[in-house]
């Protein structure tokens, strides 16, 4: 890994200074701590929906109030547009704002987030998905349907609270989507064309070394799942590969070795202006670490049958695109 910490150091104290603009090179954002990158591309932009970590230095745990939306055109210059949705924006709602991501289906936009339900007569709390739409890909973002999607309920495979969570969702090229989330198991579920009401039963999958934080995308005649994996001391990111988003999927390896001071780590993978690339989150910025993250982003290589190799994570980034 080229990370060279002195030097990061001192130019990312800079770039704190400055509060709308940050450039690309890594982390990308330095004037906030962000995580769990959800990358979507529209009308020549790509935008990128972010967790918001405020955890204090001292913290021992994720405190995250919002998500953030940045943009860019160049891969070198991001604008930051601020928060966009909150678990407040959710009656049925409580606790932190963990990974979420955009889908554009019809000239809407579904914000899928993942946060924690209330205690009440349709749950006893625990990890939701929620879903919030918009006509822009800035919002104003609004509860779509006034209940979670998901709820802890729903799923009975792990008995911990918390599985229901890093929502992925992928519109196949015959219009059928699919969610795809987790923590200790990987679900699946068919959405309907609203994108907003299920389609059928909830699928479940084990991927090797599956630990959370799904992406599933289609290139070519292939169907990718990369996804935050067990190291030998913590995540990393591995992948699999199928001839259908319904699996089986098929294990390739490694994408991505652990990130530099932080335990987690979130992959989201995009083609822009003809090139790939690969978000992720590190805890490198000043102050930084497992629970004050920063999203960064380095280039995707595919060879010539598919697969992945293996993401080099750098201090430097990516170059510029016009």
């Amino acid at each position: 890994m080229k990370l060279r910490i002195k030097l990061l150091a001192i130019l990312g104290f800079g770039a704190m200074l400055a509060p709308k603009l940050s450039k690309a090179q890594n982390p990308i954002i330095t004037d906030v701590f962000t995580a769990d990158p959800a990358p979507l591309v529209h009308n020549d932009t790509l935008y990128l929906y972010t967790s918001h970590d405020t955890a204090s230095v001292a913290s021992t745990n994720y405190e995250m109030k919002d998500w953030l939306v940045f943009s860019t055109t160049d891969m070198k210059n991001w604008t930051n547009h601020g928060p966009k949705l909150s678990p407040k924006d959710f009656s049925w709602a409580t606790g932190d704002a963990y990974a979420a991501e955009v889908e554009e289906r019809d000239g809407k936009f579904y914000f899928y987030v993942s946060t924690f339900h209330k205690d009440d007569d349709r749950s006893d709390g625990g990890a939701a998905i929620g879903v919030a739409v918009a006509d822009s890909p800035l919002g104003p973002f609004e509860d779509a349907i006034g209940e979670a999607l998901i709820y802890n309920e729903m799923t009975t495979d792990n008995p911990h609270g918390w599985d229901d969570i890093d929502p992925s969702v992928f519109v196949d090229d015959d219009g059928q989507a699919y969610m795809f989330w987790g923590n200790g198991s990987m679900k699946m579920v068919k959405l309907k064309d609203n994108m907003v009401e299920l389609d059928g039963p909830i699928q479940y999958y084990n991927p090797e070394n599956f630990i959370e934080g799904p992406w599933v995308y289609k290139r070519k005649d292939l169907y990718y799942l990369v996804y935050a994996g067990k190291g030998e001391e913590r995540e990393r990111i591995d992948y699999a590969t199928s001839n259908s988003p319904e699996g089986p999927w098929e294990y390739q390896g490694i994408l991505a070795d652990s990130a530099p001071n932080s335990f987690s780590i979130h992959p989201g993978i995009i083609e822009y202006k003809g090139k790939d690339y690969f978000f992720y989150h590190n805890g490198v910025l000043p102050t930084g670490g497992s629970y004050r993250r920063s999203i960064t982003v380095d280039y995707l290589h595919y060879n010539e049958d598919g697969t992945i190799q293996k993401v080099e994570q750098t201090e430097e980034g990516v170059e510029a695109v016009e």
